[in-house]
Formats: structure tokens, C-alpha cells, sequence
């Protein structure tokens, strides 16, 4: 957050504005979006006039609307809120609503309206950002409703939309919405927002490897063996389930959050630190992903889904068992993938890529593989494995761990694998945000770094979009089913090619959950 606070005051400000968020009743908005918006306010670095602007379906009074605010404050931002009653109070001042029925283009005069008057009432500029807490196919109707009545226009002050995942469902339906939303809008008001690239942890990927001799010198084929990516849940879709069963995993997890990651992780060094060098990096190791072809599918890609399954003397259902699941559903509940980065850097070196619902703990983090040294001297006498291990922890318990050999003291030469671990929590001083605040912050001060570029979202739906036509065209690819509280299909291990490796669990000097 330092980093941050220094990037506000020195070289972006923010500047007095309007968040306009659209869904602001929904549970996005209570549980992330408002907390979010509440702690940037808590830690001043909101500016001074601002006004936060609720659009919903729901016909409520402002002062009813504030009441509602206040009471999901209390709920879900529940330390900073109780702490400062009178901060809390002014901060409501600040939040105002006005309703809009999102496929109803006269509301959106009526916006248009509200925000004139209170531009003028508040003495504002109408620099405003968008936030479409919406369901995705309203995208493109909300975006063109404003283009309608000009509150895209940027003479009385910039204009940003902040959309949330997923952009779009297949590789064309992406296109499809980028087109309609360029239609008035800019890439550079375009904000897609992937709340992971806003964690702390992924943002230290590029700092571990760009700022430390030690590490960037090994970042290649050379010395790398394979990377392995794993972002794992506990729990099952629960009330998702409806939503879910159009998704799955692929589409939730993998073509947007665990690709960034993997582009996170295998980049070229940015030639300056700026938003437009990064992204242009991370795009460059998408559009270099090896495709997989339908014939190489069964070799590189194994799907699962989570059966009812006794834990703990307590039934778990299994997928096809929740709320809004098809009964003879197909839909994946887990992915692993065996994936190539075709460029000098990382030629034919895998990364393997899994993650899953209804697993035994809830973690992410990239576990880096070094090659073993090239003569090993003491392979005979090591009690552990003889490679060593760069473990970058996203969450929980975020971190980074180095795993490599140390003589066990005593007469000879046994040697056992040890480990350095640094946890952020170590850092008491310093406050970690939260992955919404810091990408708020960003947008407020136009910084896009850690949002989607329209190219990167085009170039991941390229890779995967493949993937889920085999899976929808050939009843041949087999779903392997799998209990609650496993790692998912046996068969996951066989993508490793090699019976002595299989995946590696989740580092132990690091909490789970």
C-alpha cells in the first residue's frame, strides 16, 4: 500500500469524481465493491469531493439507500466501520442512488439528469467511473444506453467502465462485446477487471523476478525443469450453480485468472515499468501459447467433476446433486492442463495448470521446478527430493518460499531438503489491501496495469476456446469423476508423462484454509 500511496500523491492524484456503480444492490457491491470504496476512504486516499452513486432496480429514498450502505458496512467492512462511527456517518454523506432499470433506456435520461444536478449541486467535474456490477449480458445494453444519452462524452471530464468477468463466453462472443463496447467507449476507458492480478502476491511476481539478481538469471529454460499453477477451492458451487453449469471450470478460472497468472509469471522484462510495457509483455506470452489440438486433447487436458461423497461423517452432494445443476450434467468441476510457452525463453518447458472445487484446501500459488544440478554428488545420500523449489504463495497466507538441500549435521553427508519462507504477514507494519481497493485505486487514477487488455482477453479465448468445442463435439473425451476432499482425478498425475512425478501439494510452512 505504500507503493501505492506514494503513486497517488506524487505522480497520479486522484482527482474529485464520481463511481457510478450499476448493481449496486446486488451482492458484489455489498460484500466487495462498497467495503472496498470504504477502506480507500478510511486510509484518505479518496480525494476530497467525491460521490459514490448507487444504480438500481429497487425504488428506495437516499436516506433509505444510505441506511443500506451503512448496514452492509457494518456487515462485511465490520472492523473499520465499527472503529469509526463518525467516519462511517461521513462517508454516507458522500453515497447517494438514484433508480435505474438496467434494460430500460429512459432511466438512463433520467441518470443523465441525476448526475448533472448533482455534478452542479456538489461542484463536481464529471469525471465518473462505471462500475458494471452487472450479469454479463447486460454489458453491452448498459454501455449503449449511455452512449445514447452522451455520458460517455469526455468534454466535461474522462469517462471509464469497469466490467467484471467474464468477457464473453467463447473467443467470438468476445469480439463480439469489445466491438459493441468500442462502439462508444475507447480501449483506454475500458477497465476489465480480474481481481486476481489485484492481489498483492501476484503483483510480487514481477517484483521477486526483476528486482533480485538471484532469481532472474534461472527464470528460463535453462534451469527451469516445469512451473505448476494451482488455485484450489474447498467448498462446491453452492448457490452458483445455475451460472456455474454454463461455465465451468475452464471458462471461471482458467481463461482468465490462472492464464494472467501464468503471464505473470513467464514475461519478458518490461523495457520500462509502465501499464502499456507490462501488458505488452503478458499479451506477448498468451498469443505464444502452444495450441492444443482436438487430437492432442486427451494427452494435455484432463476434466473432472465432484461426486456426493462422505466427509467427516457428513454427506457432501456431489455436483449433479446442487441447486441448479442439470441432472446429467457434463460441466467440469476441475481442470488440469499440461500447457507450452513457444518462445525462446521457455521452449518446451511445461506448466501445468489445475484447478478444481470440492478439494481438500483452499489455496493458489506457483511452485517453480529447478533443474537438478548437473552432477549430483550426493543423489545417493539425500532423505528428500534432490531439486530445488521457488514456492510463490497468492493465498491465503501470502508468500515466498525457496526449498533447496542442507547437510543434516552429524558424521557424513546426508543431505535433506530445507527451506527460507518469507510470509506478508511478517510484515505488521504494513497493511496488505485488498485486491478491490487497489484496483479502484487504480482506475481512479487511470492506471491499468493490473486490468485486461482487449488483446489479452482475445488471446486466452484463442487458446482455450478449442478446448471447450471438443469437449461440447466429441463424447469421446472421457469426464473423470472424483470424491470431495481429494485432489481431483487420478488421472490429472498422468499428465506429468513420468510415473515418479505428480503434483506437488501445497507448501506446508504456509497456512491453508
Amino acid at each position: 500500500m505504500e507503493e501505492v500511496i506514494k503513486k497517488v500523491t506524487r505522480k497520479n492524484p486522484v482527482e474529485s469524481q464520481i463511481l457510478v456503480i450499476f448493481g449496486s444492490n446486488g451482492d458484489l457491491a455489498k460484500r466487495k465493491l462498497l467495503p472496498a470504496i470504504f477502506q480507500l476512504y478510511l486510509d484518505n486516499l479518496l480525494p476530497e469531493r467525491f460521490a459514490v452513486l448507487g444504480a438500481g432496480s429497487m425504488e428506495k429514498t437516499e436516506a433509505e439507500n444510505r441506511t443500506d450502505v451503512g448496514a452492509s458496512l457494518l456487515e462485511f467492512a465490520t472492523k473499520g466501520a465499527t472503529d469509526n462511527p463518525e467516519k462511517l456517518q461521513l462517508f454516507l454523506e458522500n453515497v447517494y442512488y438514484q433508480k435505474v432499470h438496467n434494460e430500460t433506456e429512459e432511466d438512463f435520461g433520467l441518470l443523465k439528469q441525476y448526475i448533472d444536478d448533482l455534478s452542479a449541486r456538489l461542484e463536481l467535474p464529471q469525471n465518473i467511473i462505471y462500475y458494471f456490477s452487472i450479469p454479463p449480458f447486460l454489458y453491452e445494453v448498459v454501455a449503449g444506453h449511455l452512449v445514447k444519452y452522451g455520458l460517455n462524452e469526455e468534454a466535461t471530464g474522462w469517462k471509464r467502465i469497469i466490467i467484471e468477468k467474464p468477457f464473453g463466453y467463447s473467443y467470438d462472443t468476445a469480439i463480439d462485446l469489445d466491438k459493441k463496447l468500442r462502439n462508444g467507449f475507447n480501449e483506454d476507458q475500458i477497465y476489465r477487471i480480474d481481481h486476481y492480478l489485484g492481489k498483492e502476491t501476484v503483483q510480487n511476481i514481477m517484483v521477486t523476478r526483476f528486482s533480485n539478481g538471484f532469481f532472474e538469471p534461472i527464470w528460463n529454460r535453462k534451469y527451469i525443469d516445469r512451473v505448476e499453477i494451482t488455485a484450489s477451492e474447498k467448498i462446491g458451487v453452492g448457490s452458483r450453480g445455475g451460472y456455474y453449469d454454463t461455465s465451468g471450470a475452464m471458462r471461471d478460472m482458467i481463461q482468465n485468472h490462472l492464464l494472467q497468472v501464468l503471464a505473470v509469471v513467464a514475461m519478458e522484462p518490461p523495457s520500462i515499468f509502465d501499464s502499456e510495457s507490462i501488458r505488452n509483455e503478458s499479451v506477448k506470452v498468451l498469443q505464444s501459447l502452444r495450441p492444443i489440438k482436438p487430437a492432442e486433447i486427451t494427452q494435455n487436458v484432463v476434466r473432472g467433476q465432484y461426486i456426493e461423497t462422505l466427509v467427516d461423517d457428513v454427506i457432501q452432494k456431489g455436483y449433479r446433486q446442487e441447486k441448479g445443476v442439470a441432472p446429467n450434467s457434463k460441466t467440469e468441476t476441475f481442470v488440469a492442463l499440461r500447457v507450452f510457452v513457444d518462445n525462446w525463453r521457455w521452449g518446451d518447458v511445461p506448466f501445468y495448470i489445475r484447478t478444481g472445487k470440492q478439494l481438500p484446501e483452499h489455496v493458489t500459488e506457483v511452485t517453480i521446478h529447478l533443474k537438478p544440478a548437473p552432477h549430483q554428488l550426493f543423489k545417493q545420500r539425500c532423505v528428500a527430493q534432490s531439486t530445488n523449489m521457488i514456492i510463490l504463495r497468492i493465498s491465503p497466507d501470502a508468500g515466498v518460499a525457496v526449498d533447496f538441500g542442507m547437510k543434516i549435521p552429524g558424521a557424513g553427508y546426508k543431505v535433506q531438503n530445507v527451506n527460507m519462507d518469507f510470509h506478508y504477514s511478517d510484515l505488521a507494519e504494513t497493511k496488505i489491501s485488498e485486491a478491490y481497493e487497489r484496483l479502484l485505486l487504480d482506475c481512479m487514477i487511470g492506471d491499468s496495469t493490473l486490468y485486461a487488455r482487449a488483446d489479452a482477453v482475445k488471446a486466452s479465448w484463442k487458446f482455450v476456446d478449442p478446448i471447450l468445442q471438443a469437449w461440447k463435439t466429441n463424447q469421446d473425451i472421457p469426464l473423470y469423476f472424483y470424491e470431495c476432499n481429494t485432489w481431483g482425478p487420478k488421472e490429472a498425475n498422468l499428465l506429468f508423462g513420468n510415473k515418479e512425478l505428480k503434483w506437488r501439494p501445497p507448501f506446508k510452512k504456509f497456512k491453508t484454509q
